[in-house]
């Protein structure tokens, strides 16, 4: 083989490695977000050391839901990881928890937290959640550092990075 095609060969192995390598950056920066669970906080719905993938494109076209598992920069933290927690509190709502219970609006039925991993203590609030930001908690109620401790309480929907779509290591599953 001449000298001449090994190096045409090579250089299109260049291009491809390089085509891939920016088509994965573009994907990682607008379609998808990844982050790696370093706390129990969302246990058992995600275990520690889980490694997730969200939708960046996810609130492109809807609002956030209550009870949506997001991925999102810590208002408290300068950290470039992304943390990962569930939407209780939307805007323009109170939130309050009596007895380990939330209470939206005052109302006199608690929220299902039938996803949470053992029953929550204490007595928190009440917190107005403002226009814009969103209130979140753990599954791991007694185990989760959140909106509940930050000074910054609720997380701005410009600092949602996406929707939590699945789990992908070490045990792959899906969200709805």
């Amino acid at each position: 083989m001449s000298k001449n095609k090994i190096a045409t060969e090579l250089l299109g192995w260049l291009k491809v490695i390089a085509f891939a390598f920016i088509g994965a950056l573009i994907v990682n920066h607008t379609l998808l977000a990844s982050a790696l669970v370093i706390s129990s906080s969302m246990e058992n719905t995600i275990m520690t050391d889980s490694r997730v993938m969200g939708l960046r494109v996810a609130y492109l076209v809807s609002d956030p839901k209550r009870f949506d598992i997001i991925l999102f920069n810590p208002p408290d933290d300068d950290t470039s990881v992304p943390y990962v927690k569930r939407i209780i509190g939307l805007p323009n709502e109170k939130v309050e928890i009596i007895g380990g219970k939330v209470y939206i609006d005052d109302s006199a039925e608690p929220l299902d937290d039938s996803f949470i991993k053992e029953t929550a203590r204490g007595d928190y609030g009440p917190y107005y959640v403002p226009d814009g930001c969103y209130f979140v908690l753990g599954d791991n109620r007694n185990g989760s550092h959140d909106s509940r401790q930050w000074a910054n309480k609720f997380v701005p929907m410009e600092d949602i990075l996406g929707r939590l779509y699945f789990v992908y290591y070490p045990s792959p599953h899906f969200f709805s």
